[in-house]
């Protein structure tokens, strides 16, 4: 009985030490049209282990969700999780759909707030529009990440895409989503922003 309490204690301090990265975003990251694991969450996953850095990845991104749907579902992921860094990819949704880049910014910033608010660090990752959408909105829409990331004194890649939106072999046919090629860019986008935070 004390042997198996023992083991027990001993495997819940290894997990605890380890540490969890929690991502919460959309289909960028729940990796929409690819094989989840050649994903950019599923890269960052087999990267840590081969650095030896023992981090537990999961991966709370869904296809479609807003940053109001990720607000909404952060506390029970919070408390399931009890995460050790929080990657936030979200508001491409948002975008979309129109919604005011002021909206975006509250939702993000509860987020940040929330997850700080258990311990846990936060990486932000910016997201850009298609041109289509009008210089104007676009350019509020990429104000949110930069007025959040000032404020709120939170470590941010500015566009999360760089290298791989609008560039031919990149994007899928509906040109929103990135391809299978494109994940390991991404990776790699964050990763000089991600490192030094684990």
């Amino acid at each position: 009985m004390l042997g198996a309490m023992l083991a027990s204690l001993f495997f819940w301090a290894q997990g605890a030490l380890a540490g969890t990265v929690l991502v919460v975003g959309d289909s960028i990251s729940a990796a929409l049209g690819v094989e989840t694991s050649q994903g950019w969450v599923a890269l960052l996953e087999r990267r840590l282990t081969e650095r030896g850095l023992e981090h537990r990845v999961v991966n709370a991104s869904i296809s479609g969700d807003t940053s109001a749907g990720g607000l909404a579902r952060l506390p029970g992921l919070l408390a399931a999780h009890r995460p050790e860094l929080v990657i936030i990819e979200l508001g491409g949704n948002d975008g979309l759909r129109g919604q005011p880049p002021q909206q975006l910014q509250q939702n993000l910033a509860s987020m940040i707030d929330r997850s700080r608010s258990v311990g846990a660090r936060v990486l932000l990752l910016g997201v850009q529009l298609p041109p289509n959408y009008g210089s104007r909105y676009n350019q509020a829409f990429i104000r949110v990440y930069a007025s959040l990331a000032e404020e709120k004194q939170v470590p941010l890649v500015p566009f999360f895409l760089e290298g791989v939106g609008g560039v031919p072999g990149m994007m899928q046919a509906d040109g929103i989503h990135p391809t299978a090629r494109a994940q390991p860019q991404l990776l790699d986008n964050l990763w000089p922003t991600l490192e030094p935070l684990l």
